[in-house]
């Protein structure tokens, strides 16, 4: 295939959470490296990492991206309530309104945002929220379409009014219920609201209504959203995958019955992430003339995960999340130095 001077260079951000921090520290390795994107395409917890990366509220890429693992919850209490109480919210118009409260009380923000000032301030954070997690109200009862509310702090992390004048082309992906359908938004299109549909993860989240219908996360079904991608860019130099969901070594026998629910969840994924790039590479990835339409790049980040990071690669520990960060980072260095020709680095910038 004929190369640019400037290679075209997509970047495919699979779903995935906890471990999005893997990509993230990926991420800020390439983007430390001087790696620009032509294209990003995002499916899942892919999104939360693209957007950060694109669209920081606060600060820059780097800067964002590197803070994602305060999502963790501080291990002291984490070892004793194993849930992310931080991510994962209590659903209802009360327990809206406690979370708005919350939001305005100057104490408690001023606890929070001594969070990174160390262990023992985190702790007295992550407890506030607990706290505050526990008294809220909820309307949860069996009549609920999800466990959770749909992920609230998002607009304070990310500035979506900026999204349609970024460089790169910004794709993400949801399944429309109602229409039976994929569907696919572009930068122009993304919204708030088209964000919460794809992050609706069945059960966890109840679908999110829009004016076409009714959405659940788009990597339940197609994690990688490379169809979409080739039809709107039917050749691209180099498509460089973050696949975290795609690795067999997420599986392992339960620690306990929490961790054989969160098994049940990704067992299934874990197939349907490895079979959309074998498909891709074997039967999408040819125009009509049988060429290929791209060189497929997977950033290896099972070489920097150990035993100990594999089991526990699911956990929402903050140590957990940081651990993954720099398993992640140093994934993206080892490939920048690897690709640095496609990415069109000098050797000297990957050192």
């Amino acid at each position: 295939m004929a190369r640019s001077a400037k290679p075209s260079i997509a970047l495919v951000l699979g779903g995935g959470a906890p471990n999005a921090t893997l990509m993230a520290g990926a991420l800020v390795a390439l983007a430390e490296a001087g790696v620009e994107f032509d294209i990003i395409s995002a499916s899942g917890a892919g999104a939360i990492v693209g957007l950060l990366y694109a669209v920081p509220r606060h600060g820059d890429a780097v800067s964002a991206l590197s803070q994602l693992a305060d999502m963790g919850v501080s291990d002291a209490i984490y070892q004793l309530f194993p849930v992310n109480y931080k991510v994962f919210n209590k659903p209802g118009a009360l327990a809206d309104a406690w979370r708005a409260m919350a939001a305005r009380n100057p104490l408690l923000q001023a606890i929070q945002q001594q969070a990174d000032a160390g262990p023992a301030q985190r702790l007295l954070a992550d407890w506030t929220a607990l706290m505050l997690a526990t008294l809220c109200p909820s309307s949860l009862g069996s009549a609920s379409q999800g466990l959770c509310a749909h992920v609230p702090f998002i607009e304070e992390i990310v500035d979506f009014g900026r999204l349609p004048d970024i460089r790169p082309e910004f794709y993400l992906n949801a399944y429309n219920l109602t229409a039976g359908s994929m569907r696919c938004w572009d930068k122009r299109e993304i919204t708030h609201q088209h964000f919460l549909a794809a992050l609706s993860f069945p059960f966890i989240y109840p679908p999110y209504p829009l004016d076409d219908g009714e959405y659940i996360e788009g990597a339940a079904i197609d994690t990688l959203n490379f169809k979409r991608l080739f039809e709107l860019h039917p050749r691209i130099d180099y498509t460089v995958v973050f696949d975290v969901l795609g690795s067999g070594q997420l599986l392992h026998p339960p620690r306990d019955l929490y961790d054989a629910w969160v098994q049940s969840i990704i067992a299934p994924l874990t197939a349907v992430a490895r079979d959309d790039l074998r498909l891709f590479e074997a039967l999408h990835n040819r125009d009509e003339q049988g060429r290929p339409r791209t060189e497929v790049l997977k950033i290896d980040f099972d070489a920097h995960l150990g035993q100990a990071e594999r089991l526990n690669e699911l956990d929402w520990s903050y140590s957990n999340l940081a651990r993954l960060y720099q398993a992640g980072h140093q994934s993206g260095v080892d490939f920048c130095r690897r690709h640095a020709r496609e990415l069109g680095l000098a050797p000297a910038r990957t050192a």
